[in-house]
């Protein structure tokens, strides 16, 4: 039974991050249609606040919450893994995706009340974040090691710098279009 959970878990996690970091994409999108003329700044800017919402209340939010249902079923069929060092660990990433997850839906609230504070620029490594969650998540839950982490952190800092590097990269390419 425990696999079985295990992979609806993978399966929505996919579906979860999936919907992370696309909706990031669309605030990208929603922020830079503001620079166009009327009428193409408003007509884009309904559309994507439409798939904004359908994408976020339509995929993320019921894959995350499917996300903590097998995995609180995965916790109440092996409750051995509490006591483990390591998954207190990825606890905590799961924690900072969560509020990842929040501010992400403040933003959507944000953009459709026609408030953009973040640039393309700062939304691009914003989007990057989600991506050092995921790393950090997954080698924690992969090689179930708390005291090994370290060296994945720093692999993770080594990631994220790299990162920032191609979304400055990209930023000057597309500039000089």
């Amino acid at each position: 039974m425990y696999n079985y959970v295990l992979a609806i878990h993978i399966i929505f996690v996919v579906c979860y991050m999936a919907g992370l970091f696309y909706i990031v994409r669309l605030f990208i999108y929603h922020t830079e249609a503001q620079d166009k003329p009327e009428p193409d700044r408003t007509i884009l800017s309904k559309q994507f606040e439409v798939m904004e919402s359908k994408l976020w209340w339509i995929i993320t939010i019921p894959s995350v919450c499917l996300v903590v249902a097998s995995a609180v079923t995965m916790l109440c069929l092996s409750p051995g893994w509490l006591q483990m060092p390591w998954l207190h660990v990825k606890l905590c990433f799961v924690v900072g995706l969560a509020i990842y997850q929040h501010i992400c839906q403040n933003k959507m609230k944000e953009m459709r009340n026609g408030i953009f504070k973040w640039t393309s620029t700062q939304l691009r490594i914003w989007n990057e974040v989600a991506t050092i969650f995921l790393f950090a998540i997954v080698f924690l839950a992969v090689l179930k090691n708390a005291v090994n982490w370290i060296f994945g952190v720093i692999g993770i800092v080594l990631l994220s710098v790299i990162l920032m590097m191609a979304v400055k990269l990209y930023k000057r390419i597309r500039e000089k279009k």
